[in-house]
């Protein structure tokens, strides 16, 4: 069957009109050019494709070659971006998005059968079972990832300069517990994996019950590393739970005046205590405006090394039974910076200590390969640890990054003292 009375349609409605502007008669003539695309390829393509397939392919190539983040979903995939806000949804475990043709990914989420198997922020899917990703869309990516519930599928991996290697990964339920923590040496260490609508409920009740303990917490660090992003009304409230004023983000549209702007209110949860946030190359979006809201604000030094760079927002437009992800703004931090493909540079760098220098090179990000990172240099850099040497030497060796941030909140709160 042909489409061309989608083109009568449009001349019809035109035809109200006494004359076409020289951009509606542009206009006409690429509806007419994707008009008689649609014919060849529904007459003579070598298997028979269905009107559906071919104007959602159509519909993703449009969106998806505006920007990595913009695209198209059918009715399925749209129920199933609904349950992945709602924070439970079957897959992999993993966030990402598409670069020259390949799979890349921009985080693991915590405790999923794919942070388990060992995959990380960074690494680039060439292949699915064997099958090239090449020419897929992230729809179709996601479809195959997704399968059934304790199915395996095997990924080819490509990390930085090592050849490429498979992992088999078991799918399952993926049930996201977005806030978790730890104390150690009465320090409270909260770890956000994703903003979802549990986010900012989950991490109040957490300090409430962290606060109300017998032993006295000192300070905190929030850890953002690897956390993808996900709602943007999560990311205010949660910087808003440690601000007493002030701007958090701004989003700014196409035009001079679309331009909306979130504050804090009064009320900082922990009292002002002393707070450090860890960030790294899997922190976007999200995560980068409480880190940006918090660091202008000079609430809480960021360690860590530069975040991913996702600075545009998307909303989700019901159309039929689907809808369009639509990039519509850019995120701004209160100091008026944009994050889009520049990211949130840390006030103190520290690396992970196994990351080595080569690595360093294929940190993956909203923009690729960045100059290397400044260290801007404040009064934590030369921070003295107070832990047993054991302990030290064990927390240097599994997670560095964290082991700097205690040392900081000890020292903040000394002199605080």
């Amino acid at each position: 069957m042909k489409i061309n009375f989608l083109i009568f349609l449009f001349i019809a409605l035109l035809s109200i009109s006494k004359s076409y502007s020289e951009t509606t008669k542009e206009t006409y003539k690429q509806l007419s050019i994707f008009n008689e695309v649609f014919n060849r390829v529904k007459d003579q393509y070598v298997e028979e494709v269905s009107d559906r397939d071919l104007i959602e392919k159509a519909l993703n190539g449009m969106l998806n070659a505006l920007d990595p983040h913009s695209s198209f979903m059918n009715e399925e995939i749209y129920k199933e971006m609904q349950i992945d806000t709602a924070g439970a949804f079957g897959g992999l475990g993993i966030e990402i998005t598409m670069d020259k043709g390949f799979i890349k990914i921009i985080s693991p989420i915590d405790d999923t059968p794919a942070q388990k198997a060992g995959v990380e922020s960074g690494d680039y899917i060439t292949h699915l079972d064997g099958n090239s990703v090449v020419g897929l869309s992230i729809k179709e990516a996601v479809e195959i990832m997704r399968g059934k519930i304790g199915s395996p599928i095997t990924i080819t991996i490509v990390r930085g300069m090592k050849e490429p290697f498979d992992i088999t990964i078991k799918r399952d339920v993926i049930k996201i517990q977005s806030v978790k923590h730890k104390i150690i040496d009465n320090i409270g260490v909260l770890r956000i994996t994703t903003f979802n609508e549990q986010t900012t409920s989950g991490l109040k009740k957490i300090i409430k019950e962290l606060e109300n303990q017998e032993n006295e917490i000192i300070g905190y660090v929030l850890d953002l590393r690897n956390n993808p992003g996900g709602l943007l009304e999560e990311s205010i409230n949660v910087s808003d739970l440690f601000l007493e004023k002030g701007e958090i983000v701004s989003v700014r549209g196409r035009e001079n005046n679309d331009v909306q702007v979130y504050s804090a209110k009064k009320g900082d949860v922990i009292d002002g205590k002393p707070l450090v946030v860890l960030i790294n190359q899997g922190s976007a979006s999200a995560s980068e405006i409480v880190a940006g809201a918090l660091q202008d604000h000079k609430r809480a030094p960021i360690l860590g090394i530069k975040s991913f760079g996702k600075g545009s927002v998307q909303t989700i437009i019901p159309i039929g039974n689907g809808a369009i992800r639509l990039t519509i703004a850019k995120y701004y931090t209160p100091s008026g910076d944009s994050i889009q493909a520049v990211g949130i540079d840390p006030d103190v760098v520290v690396p992970q200590a196994e990351i080595k220098v080569l690595n360093e090179l294929f940190t993956f990000r909203e923009s690729d390969f960045q100059d290397a990172l400044s260290n801007e240099t404040q009064n934590l850099e030369n921070i003295e640890s107070e832990t047993d040497e054991k302990d030290k030497e064990k927390l240097i060796d599994t997670d560095y990054q964290l082991f700097r941030a205690l040392d900081a909140i000890k020292t903040l709160a000394s002199v605080e003292k």
